[in-house]
This record gives structure tokens, sequence and C-alpha cells, in this order.
């Protein structure tokens, strides 16, 4: 498929127009930067010398962050808890999103991901170990809460992110209560991203799973097999119902399927030498859904899509790909504006 120049700066100068509504388990991505110091004698490992820690949106909140980078106006819903975690995501949040459907509560544990970075002076730092902290329950008052913002929110929402981490606040029966309770003569384009239950939800726009994910939930090995690729994709569109499946690949690129279309193979953009693949689902997502709303067909977004995933594997941490960052990736540096 050829996009020209013209057509990409089109869709591009839309995507403020956007209106976009995440909902969706928010997670503190938490960065811990050092540099090696030496070997300890206690133990053969690193020690590191602190440099400095950031609190990053994970989870929902990055695919929130993702898209309001792109121009978006974003409405967020999701749970955090009153924690020092869930203070400092809050805080990050609001510098991003529309937080008023995010509902604080006390009795919630914020789940954090911990990454400690290391490297030399003159070399760039590389993730040495990443630390989880699950989160607590959801109480069920939080979840009464985050559905009824849920539902004003989809009344004004071009297009919905169903961000399903399996935190506990986002199932199928919560979005389709929420969808049923709003009073718009049709719905909005639903797009979901569910770690590990991808197959309960039915009759949504589209889902963007990775590979990992389609092999677990298919209980396949894709590898480089196309044959296993093309039964997988359109397995999910007969099982889920969605008018489109986009299968991101890593390295392999991207696979989009279409009732009735020949299988989309996108190739990678940029190099296959990654710096970071955090948060790269959440760009992908994130950035089809904002190019979808603007009037972007499903192959079109998903090229969109596919730049600004190059863009933010090339970064370090939980980054997000700038409405200008891609318009240089898609444009051409000369062409941007």
């Amino acid at each position: 498929m050829k996009t020209t120049v013209r057509r990409y700066r089109q869709l591009l100068s839309s995507f403020a127009r956007v209106r976009v509504a995440v909902v969706g388990d928010l997670i503190a991505d938490e960065f811990i930067y050092g540099q090696i110091d030496r070997v300890s004698r206690e133990a053969p490992v690193l020690i590191l010398s602190y440099d400095s820690a950031e609190l990053l949106p994970g989870g929902a909140g990055n695919a929130a962050r993702n898209a309001a980078s792109l121009g978006a106006t974003v409405e967020l819903i999701g749970v955090v808890g009153r924690d020092p975690a869930g203070q400092g995501l809050y805080k990050a949040l609001e510098q991003t999103a529309d937080v008023t459907g995010v509902v604080q509560s006390s009795t919630v544990t914020t789940p954090v991901k911990t990454r400690i970075l290391a490297g030399g002076v003159h070399s760039a730092k590389q993730q040495v170990v990443r630390i989880d902290r699950a989160g607590s329950p959801l109480p069920a008052s939080a979840v009464r809460r985050a559905e009824r913002a849920l539902v004003a929110a989809v009344e004004r929402a071009d297009v919905v992110i169903v961000s399903d981490y399996g935190g506990g606040l986002v199932t199928p029966l919560l979005w389709q209560r929420a969808l049923a309770a709003t009073k718009r003569p049709s719905p909005p384009l639903v797009l979901v991203d569910s770690r590990y239950a991808l197959g309960s939800y039915t009759g949504m726009t589209a889902c963007t799973p990775n590979e990992a994910e389609v092999e677990a939930l298919l209980g396949i090995r894709i590898d480089d097999n196309r044959t296993l690729l093309e039964s997988a994709g359109r397995e999910l569109l007969a099982r889920l119902g969605c008018a489109a499946v986009l299968i991101t690949r890593g390295s392999r690129g991207m696979a989009l399927f279409e009732p009735g279309k020949p299988t989309d193979h996108i190739p990678i953009v940029g190099s296959d030498q990654v710096t970071d693949v955090t948060g790269a689902g959440d760009t992908v997502i994130a950035t089809f859904a904002v190019a979808l709303a603007a009037g972007a067909s499903f192959a079109e977004a998903a090229r969109i899509a596919n730049h600004a995933g190059g863009i933010v594997v090339m970064k370090r941490g939980t980054a997000v790909a700038t409405h200008r960052e891609l318009a240089a990736s898609l444009l051409g540096p000369g062409e941007v504006r």
C-alpha cells in the first residue's frame, strides 16, 4: 500500500481534533539510574553508584501519555492508591490527560515496576534488573466510580482504548455495562489491548496483541511460519468479531488482518538494533487509535503506528513519540513545518 506525503500530512493535521478515552490499569514505572562502580566483595554482583530516579506513567497511563503527545485530547479512567507511588503517578498523569476519571483510593496499593539501569560514564545505561510490586485488589466502590466515569467519557470520545494489564479494573463485563449505559446512538471506535484475557473481549473495532500474546492465547508457536501467522490472525478475527487485528511482531514488523482482505505484512521502520522496548505496545495502540479516529484506514493507521513504535524503541525507558517526531518519520525532516 502506498500512502502519499499529502495524505499523511492531512491525517496528522487532524490529530488535534481527536478525543480519546483511555480506561485501564494504571502502573507506576520507576527508573533508577546508576554508574557501575565495582564488583562487590560480598557476592558476584555489580555495585552501582546512584545517579537519579524518575517515575513515569505505565500501563494505561502510558497509552494516555502517548495519545496526548500526538496532540489528541485525552480523558483517563483508572484507579490509583494514595500511597507515595500512587500520588507520584497521579501527579505525572495530571500533566498528560484529564484525570477527572482517575479514582484515588486510600485502600489501594499502587502497582510499581522498578527498573534499575546501569552504565559507565561514557556508555549508555542498560536495564540490569526489574522489580515488580503487585497492586492490591480494587475495592468494589472504586470500580463503580471508575465505571461511572467511563460512561461519561464514552459519551464524548471519538475512540476508546481499553488497556487491560490484568490489574482487575477492566473486564469485558465492565466494558459492556459501560457501553450499554451510554446514550449515544452509535458506539465509538474501540481498541483493546489485553495481556491475559484478549479472548474474552468481543465486538471491538480492533485489537493490537503482540505475537507472544497470540501464541499464549492460541497455544501455538509462530516464529517465521507465515502459514501459522495467517491462520492465527484469521482465527482472532472470527473469534473476537473485530474489524481488524494488528499483530506486532518485534523485529519482524507487524501483520494487519481484515476480513475479506489479504494480510498486510508491514516491515519495521528504522534499525532492528533497539534500545528499549518498554511500553512500545502502548505507543502502538495509542497511535493506531488516534490515526483511526482522524480518518485513517486500518492500513494507513497501522503504518503510522509502526513509525511511532520505531521511534520509541530507540529511546530509553517508558517513552513517547511526539507529533513532530512522527511527522518527521512519515514525511521526512524536510517536509515538517
